[in-house]
C-alpha cells in the first residue's frame, strides 16, 4: 500500500491510473461475458421460483412485513424518546443488536444519534430480507441454499458501513486527518484495481524463505509438477519411518510452515519426525491437459518413491490436506486394491471425500455454472488463482471483502501484517483438465464415495476398502469442508484404527493451531475420540456427544498418535537427499516462488 507521505499528491495522475486500471479490469471478451451470464440462469430461475412461492402465500408475507413495520415503529419511538428525554445524551434502547461475531459496527460512533438509527434500520432490513428468502417454499435444497446465500451477499453489500456517506467512523477519520485518509484510500483503491484484488495484509511485511516458510531443508527432487522438500532434523535421534505431507495445490504449501512459532512442520521436526513436503508447481496454460491422475502419479507417487529411497524405508506415513487429502484417499484405495503397502498410515486434514454435504462451495458447482467455467478454462488453459480466491472470499464476505473495503478505502489504512492472510492471497492456478474433472466427478456427482464408481489409473476406487490406520482433523466452523461430511467418509472406511480430532476453528485456523506457549492462558480446545470401523460407526452427532473435550492444540495429540506408527528411533541423517536424489537447492525451493 502506498504511504501518503512518500509521494506528492497528483490528482490527474491518480485519476488516469484509476481509469486505465478499471478499463483493464472490465475489458472481458464478449464470449466470456456471455458464458458467465448463461451460468447465472439457474440462479435467476431459483429467485423467480422463490418470488412465486412468496406471492402464493400472501398471508405469511403480510405477517412478516407487519412485524418488520412494527419493529421500525419501535425503533423510531426509541430514538425520539432519547432525543426528547430528560437526558438526550443517553443512548436509546436498541431494538436490534449486531450478532456477536459481527464487527462492522464496533466503533463507538455507531452507538450515537443518526448512525445508531441507521445501523438498526439496516439490521432490521437485513433480517427481514433473509427471513423472506428463508420463507420460500417448494424449492430444491440446492436452490433454497442459493437464494439464501445471495440474499445474504446482497444485504452484506448494502451495509451502511461500506459507504463514506453513511459511515461515521470514516467521516470522523476524514475530518481529523483533513482529508488525508480519503486521499490514502483512493491511492489504495487504485493500487488494488491495478493488482486485480483487494489487499488483505501488508504484503511488504512477508517474504517466503525469509520470515515465512523458513524451516531449514533442501529440495531433493523436482519434476514438472512438484518439488520435494526434505527438512533438516533438529534432534540427534529421529523416528525411522518418514512423514510425507501433501498440501493442497489450490494454495501454497507454506501454510504448514508459516512463522517458526506456528509452523506444523517445525513442530513435527522438533518431535523427531523425518518430514518431507510436496511443493506444487503453479500451472501455466501449457498445463491444460494435466489431470487428477497426473497429480497422483507425478505428485504423490513420485514423492513416495523419492522419500523411501532417501530414507531406505519400505513404507511411510502420509498426510493430505484439503484436496491433497482427497487425492491421498483416492490413491490409498488404488493401493489397497493392488496390495501396495508403501503408505503405512494416513492423516487427513480438513479433507472432503464424501461431497454430498460439501458446504457452501456447492453453490458454485451446478451444471450451468460448471459448463460456463469449463468454457473459460478451455480458452485459458487454467482457472486463475484469483478467480478461486474471489470464490472463497465470497463465503466470508464481511471478513474478507467488506472489512478491507472499509479499512483500505474509506479509512485509508494499510492492512495489518498477518501471515495467514498473506498466504491466503498467494494464489495458484488450476489446470483445466484436473479442475473440470474434480468439480464434475466429485462436487457435482459425488462419485468418489460411491464404491467402484470411479476408475483411476485403471483401478476401480473404493474408499471403504482402506484399512490402514487413519487420523483425521476437522473443524466445527469449516465452511469449505464441513466436519460432518469429513466424518461421513471416515466412518465408512474399513480401518479399525481411526481417530478423529474436531477443533472449534475453521479450514485454516483449525489446522494452524500450535500449542499455547508456557505461561500463557489456554484459549483453544478440541474434541477427540476413536471412530469404529465401517458399518459400526455412530452418526457424527452421536460421536460428538461421547467425544471428550481436550484443552489446547490437537498437534500434541497427533504427535503422540503418530509415534507408535513411526518405528524405532535412529541416528538423524547428516544431510538431505542421497545419490539418487541429491539436494538441488535450499528450502523453500523455486516452485513456491513462481507467480
Amino acid at each position: 500500500m502506498p504511504n501518503s507521505t512518500s509521494t506528492p499528491f497528483n490528482p490527474t495522475q491518480l485519476v488516469q491510473q484509476a481509469t486505465q486500471a478499471l478499463q483493464t479490469a472490465l475489458s472481458k471478451p464478449a464470449e466470456q461475458a456471455a458464458d458467465q451470464l448463461r451460468g447465472l440462469q439457474p440462479l435467476l430461475q431459483a429467485f423467480a421460483q422463490a418470488a412465486q412461492s412468496l406471492a402464493a402465500n400472501p398471508h405469511e408475507s403480510t405477517q412478516r412485513s407487519f412485524h418488520y413495520y412494527q419493529q421500525n415503529l419501535l425503533l423510531g419511538a426509541n430514538i425520539l424518546e432519547s432525543m426528547l428525554g430528560q437526558n438526550p445524551s443517553s443512548p436509546p434502547t436498541n431494538v436490534i443488536e449486531p450478532e456477536k461475531e459481527d464487527k462492522r459496527f464496533n466503533h463507538p460512533s455507531w452507538s450515537q444519534g443518526y448512525a445508531n438509527l441507521l445501523k438498526q434500520s439496516y439490521l432490521l432490513a437485513s433480517r427481514y430480507l433473509l427471513s423472506t428468502a428463508q420463507s420460500a417454499k417448494g424449492l430444491s435444497p440446492e436452490d433454497q441454499a442459493k437464494v439464501e446465500f445471495y440474499t445474504q451477499q446482497f444485504a452484506d453489500a448494502l451495509s451502511p458501513a461500506n459507504f463514506l456517506l453513511t459511515n461515521p467512523e470514516a467521516q470522523q477519520a476524514a475530518l481529523e486527518s483533513k482529508g488525508e485518509s480519503l486521499l490514502n484510500g483512493f491511492k489504495n483503491f487504485v493500487t488494488d484495481v491495478q493488482s486485480g484484488r483487494i489487499s488483505l495484509t501488508d504484503e511488504s511485511a512477508f517474504k517466503v524463505g525469509h520470515n515465512i516458510g523458513v524451516t531449514p531443508g533442501h529440495v531433493v527432487f523436482r519434476n514438472h509438477l512438484i518439488e520435494l522438500i526434505q527438512y533438516a532434523p533438529t534432534t540427534k535421534q529421529v523416528h525411522q519411518k518418514p512423514l510425507l505431507i501433501c498440501p493442497p495445490w489450490i494454495n501454497r504449501y507454506y501454510i504448514l510452515d508459516l512463522k517458526p512459532e506456528n509452523s506444523l512442520v517445525k513442530f513435527l521436526v522438533n518431535q523427531g519426525y523425518q518430514v518431507f513436503m510436496v511443493s506444487w508447481k503453479n500451472p501455466t496454460p501449457e498445463y491444460r491437459n494435466i489431470g487428477f491422475e497426473n497429480y497422483i502419479t507425478d505428485g504423490l507417487y513420485a514423492a513416495v518413491d523419492a522419500t523411501l529411497s532417501i530414507t531406505g524405508e519400505k513404507s511411510l506415513n502420509a498426510v493430505g490436506y484439503c484436496i491433497g487429502g482427497t487425492m491421498l484417499g483416492a490413491a490409498l484405495a488404488i493401493m489397497q486394491a493392488k496390495n501396495d503397502t508403501r503408505i503405512a498410515t494416513a492423516t487427513f486434514l480438513t479433507t472432503l471425500m464424501d461431497f454430498a454435504n460439501a458446504g457452501e462451495l456447492k453453490l458454485f458447482t451446478d451444471e450451468a455454472q460448471l459448463t460456463a467455467l469449463e468454457k473459460q478454462m478451455q480458452r485459458d488453459g487454467i482457472l486463475s488463482g484469483r478467480s478461486m480466491a474471489t470464490t472463497f472470499s465470497m463465503l466470508r464476505a464481511n471478513d474478507l471483502i467488506w472489512n478491507f473495503v472499509v479499512n483500505n478505502y474509506l479509512l485509508g489504512k494499510t492492512p495489518m501484517p498477518f501471515d495467514l492472510l498473506y498466504w491466503n492471497g498467494d494464489n495458484t492456478n488450476m489446470p483445466c483438465a484436473m479442475h473440470s474433472w474434480y468439480l464434475r466427478q466429485l462436487y457435482l456427482e459425488n462419485n468418489l464415495i460411491k464404491p467402484n464408481k470411479l476408475t483411476l489409473l485403471g483401478t476401480p476406487v473404493n474408499l471403504q476398502s482402506i484399512s490402514i490406520p487413519i487420523y483425521m482433523l476437522t473443524g466445527v466452523t469449516d465452511h469449505i469442508t464441513p466436519w460432518q461430511a469429513c466424518y461421513s467418509a471416515l466412518s465408512q472406511m474399513a480401518s479399525n484404527n481411526k481417530r478423529l480430532a474436531l477443533t472449534k476453528a475453521g479450514h485454516v485456523a483449525g489446522v494452524v493451531s500450535p500449542p499455547t506457549p508456557e505461561g500463557k492462558p489456554v484459549k483453544r480446545s478440541y474434541w477427540v475420540a476413536e471412530v469404529p470401523a465401517g458399518g459400526k460407526a455412530p452418526t457424527a452427532e452421536k460421536w460428538l456427544e461421547k467425544a471428550p473435550q481436550q484443552p489446547d492444540s490437537w498437534w500434541t495429540d497427533y504427535a503422540l498418535w503418530l509415534k507408535p506408527h513411526s518405528g524405532k528411533e535412529v541416528e538423524a541423517p547428516k544431510q538431505q537427499g542421497n545419490k539418487a536424489y541429491p539436494a538441488l537447492c535450499p528450502a523453500p525451493g523455486t516452485y513456491v516462488l513462481e507467480h
